[in-house]
């Protein structure tokens, strides 16, 4: 493995030559291959150990190279990139003939986005081809937002490393597709169904993206199967509309005599609840942005408590709050208590 900090140019050579580049995005870090070469992708699920039953997105630099990856693209399908792209936005298309058969596991669609970080952009422009890229972590694990978080796992499961610093949202791309006249939200991310319905009116959100998917079901979107985002720790998820019966319900499976080391994932505003515990900050109930940006780095870090049980406190099930528990929920291998 080679390893340099912002060097594009010999980035794009391991990929041209069927190599596999970490590299970060806007959402998270990937580790990306040439998309149109089979055997490069290979190395992608190979170097994750993931199952070869769960799609990759693939990233392009321009339009141009949207006319390699996909085919008979609807106006509504041009709306949405017109109003997303560049950005955190993955939208499942007919896939081209061309574009490697196990990055879309057999199937005839595909996800493509445009990166709007720089470094992202450069490289893929640079290689010349789409980059085929899942977020840059072993498989089941929390994604990378930062190099240090994911270097000692995956340095000896890559040719080359691209350092770009933190990302600035810290969870994947929003992944939607294109039904009639209606878009479906497959995976919740930055862009919300608030943020498309001011472009489409018709959009829903799939019944999977806070349940759980049957080892058979096929998927279309990367995310939403398996375990996902998982500490070894055990996690439970609780959320309430009402705060205080919210925190009752945390403090007494916190006081249960049979955990006797529990650490506790809480809001800046609530750490003081919470002060017999263990606590990690997951950042402020009133900026999502921010507990977006922290939530991986958060997930990583409960590990090191050496914790019986991780309780993890919840949010809404609307705008960005509903991205990020859709990744909390699947962290906690959906153990979930909603408290009415």
């Amino acid at each position: 493995m080679n390893s340099m900090l912002l060097n594009i140019k010999d980035a794009a050579d391991v990929i041209k030559e069927g190599g596999i580049v970490l590299f970060p995005t806007e959402t998270v870090y990937g580790i990306g291959a040439n998309a149109l070469n089979d055997d490069a992708v290979k190395k992608i699920f190979i170097a994750k150990g993931r199952a070869q039953d769960n799609p990759l997105i693939l990233h392009i630099s321009d339009m141009e190279m949207l006319d390699q990856v996909a085919e008979n693209i609807s106006e509504m399908e041009y709306k949405l990139m017109d109003a997303f792209w560049p950005g955190p936005f993955t939208i499942i298309l007919n896939k081209k003939p061309g574009v490697a058969n196990i990055a879309t596991c057999g199937g005839d669609t595909v996800g493509v986005r445009m990166p709007s970080n720089k470094i992202a952009h450069d490289l893929i422009k640079e290689s010349r081809v789409p980059i085929a890229a899942p977020s840059a972590n072993i498989s089941g694990k929390p994604s990378g937002t930062k190099l240090e978080d994911i270097f000692d796992e995956l340095k000896d499961r890559v040719d080359y490393i691209i350092n770009g610093g933190e990302t600035d949202i810290g969870i994947e791309s929003t992944v939607v597709r294109v039904i009639g006249d209606e878009v479906k939200i497959l995976r919740p991310g930055k862009i919300t169904k608030e943020d498309i319905e001011q472009i489409i009116s018709h959009v829903e959100i799939d019944k999977n993206v806070m349940g759980e998917i049957s080892s058979t079901e096929k998927v279309l979107s990367p995310g939403m199967k398996y375990r996902h985002y998982a500490p070894k720790t055990h996690c439970k998820l609780v959320y309430s509309k009402d705060y205080e019966k919210m925190k009752k319900a945390i403090l007494d499976l916190a006081n249960d005599k049979d955990k006797k080391n529990v650490l506790i994932l809480a809001y800046t505003e609530d750490l003081d609840n919470y002060n017999d515990y263990q606590c990690i900050d997951i950042g402020s109930k009133y900026n999502l942005d921010e507990v977006s940006h922290k939530i991986f780095s958060s997930l990583r870090m409960i590990d090191d408590y050496k914790a019986d049980l991780a309780i993890i406190e919840g949010m809404p099930l609307d705008g960005l709050g509903l991205a990020i528990m859709n990744r909390l929920i699947r962290a906690c291998e959906h153990d979930y208590e909603e408290i009415k």
